[in-house]
């Protein structure tokens, strides 16, 4: 059996939008053109997709479960298309995700060690927000990306580029802001809590980069753990480092699009292990999971 497109695109609508009236505004087509594309596409598959009730529209089993299998797939395409049109540009560059303040130092020296790469291709940076860069290798917006864990694994691979110890960012009036180093028992955590509340903070506070973060921990607001790499850049007043002795340490990866064949991503993939061994860090590896 095969089925266009454009209905599924016109089902993973309504899915999201939970109605037929805002599928329908959101799509650009008319309400009883919509009802009838998806009546005729659940004619064709022969299941029900939807219970309609005159006040929501919910999924059934079947159609939840086609939700799950169709979304990444409308993605694939129209990443696919998206890098094919990228492709035919005449001055292509393969572009790297990267956040600006979290790529372990390694960006220049990675930037150029792929240029040294025989036949690379050139590297055009592309700066993301947090947690923002598997989505834009999923979506064809980038080639590749630097980013720590954790990460969104769905759709990319990876490699292990680096591993570095973290510190505490804590206020400088904090009780510990002194000491030479600290343990996670001391910042009331666990190594297993390390990333969960540094997500959670972010969450909690709206931050969206690393400036707002420190400016919130010089107010006292909060305190949280970073990679030295990160504390090394960028000095604050009002914010003391101080190293964690048994934190788990940081993992950045390089990740790409999953089933990827370019050699240009191959290139920077071996470049940033160059670089990583270079700087004493560790040997690239793999980053699945």
């Amino acid at each position: 059996m095969t089925v266009e497109s454009r209905p599924l695109r016109y089902f993973v609508a309504v899915a999201e939008e939970r109605s037929f009236t805002r599928a329908a505004h959101r799509l650009g087509i008319a309400g009883p053109a919509l009802s009838r594309a998806i009546r005729a596409l659940e004619a064709e598959i022969g299941v029900r997709l939807f219970e309609r009730t005159t006040r929501v529209v919910e999924l059934t089993e079947p159609g939840a479960t086609l939700l799950d299998q169709v979304r990444p797939a409308l993605e694939a395409v129209d990443a696919a298309v998206l890098r094919a049109v990228r492709a035919s540009a005449p001055h292509r560059s393969l572009l790297l995700a990267v956040k600006a303040d979290a790529d372990g130092g390694l960006l220049e020296d990675l930037l150029a060690a792929t240029a040294a790469e025989p036949g690379a291709e050139p590297v055009a940076v592309r700066l993301c927000g947090w947690r923002e860069h598997t989505r834009l290798l999923r979506t064809g917006e980038a080639d590749a990306a630097l980013t720590f864990r954790p990460y969104d694994p769905d759709g990319v691979d990876a490699d292990v580029v680096a591993r570095e110890p973290r510190v505490a960012a804590l206020p400088t009036d904090h009780a510990l802001a002194g000491a030479a180093r600290i343990r996670l028992a001391d910042l009331g955590i666990t190594a297993d809590e390390v990333d969960e509340r540094a997500e959670r903070d972010i969450g909690r506070h709206g931050v969206h980069d690393l400036a707002q973060l420190l400016a919130l921990v010089g107010l006292g607001t909060t305190t949280t753990v970073l990679p030295a790499s990160v504390a090394a850049r960028y000095p604050r007043p009002g914010v003391a480092y101080v190293p964690v002795e048994d934190c788990p340490p940081a993992t950045l990866v390089i990740a790409w699009a999953a089933r990827s064949r370019s050699r240009g991503v191959a290139a920077l993939v071996r470049a940033a292990g160059t670089v990583a061994r270079s700087r004493g860090m560790s040997p690239v590896g793999d980053a699945s999971g």
